[in-house]
């Protein structure tokens, strides 16, 4: 099955760009009348045929249109404190495109080591890890915002909304209690290293985020924001 990605695709015949064009043929050496697959990475899944086996421009004719290929019962937008490294931030885009996960924010904290967060390259992380895991939907990654801007953004207008933080004296519910009564439109803020401030922490319950708990552990940012990617997925898909 191979799998390319254009944000917009044309029917009934579609130009792959320069990029994935010389991946079909030079790297994949696919050839005329071989099946491919292409996704705007916003559901829909497309399925057709190589009329043009060109390096600088393949042209495809689509044969078969999916809608909403991979749906999932939920919508999940995580607002993630960047990582001093960046490359832990990447792996946790990389990972969260695999499990399924609709909108990441980068999210600029009092605490945050890194205060300046560039999208560019999480988002060809996410287009790399939609190829490999062949799904249609690839998360929408929003430009920095910082903490206060996100409470009032309307982000958390319509959704069950959860803040995960460790050094509080706020009353805390697991955060598997919380994603079964929280609904199907849900926002978890994660904090950075050394969570959020006292004061954040008050103006995001104040906004009606509910304090949730990731467990016993003191988790890295990263790795608290996936947990809560297949903790979600779990529960909707499996249980």
């Amino acid at each position: 099955m191979y799998f390319f990605y254009s944000p917009h695709i044309d029917t009934p015949e579609h130009t792959l760009s320069p990029t994935e064009s010389a991946h079909c043929t030079r790297v994949l050496r696919l050839k005329e009348s071989d099946t491919v697959y292409i996704t705007d990475g916003k559901g829909t899944l497309c399925t057709g045929r190589l009329l043009d086996a060109n390096p600088r421009g393949c042209r495809v004719l689509i044969t078969e249109v999916a809608e909403d290929y991979g749906a999932r019962p939920y919508r999940l937008h995580l607002a993630v404190a960047p990582t001093k490294n960046t490359e832990r931030f990447e792996w946790f885009v990389e990972k969260a495109t695999e499990a399924g996960t609709d909108t990441i924010t980068p999210l600029i904290c009092e605490r945050s080591e890194r205060k300046i967060y560039k999208t560019e390259r999480a988002e060809r992380v996410a287009v790399a890890a939609l190829k490999q895991c062949k799904r249609a939907q690839m998360p929408e990654i929003r430009q920095p915002v910082a903490f206060a801007d996100f409470l009032h953004s309307g982000a958390l207008e319509g959704a069950g909304a959860a803040i995960a933080c460790c050094f509080t004296d706020e009353p805390r519910i697991p955060v598997t209690q919380w994603i079964r009564q929280a609904g199907t439109n849900l926002v978890v803020l994660i904090g950075p290293e050394g969570d959020f401030s006292p004061a954040e922490i008050t103006a995001a319950i104040r906004a009606g985020c509910t304090p949730v708990d990731l467990g016993p552990s003191i988790l890295r940012t990263e790795t608290a924001a996936l947990g809560v990617v297949f903790l979600t997925a779990f529960h909707f898909l499996y249980l």
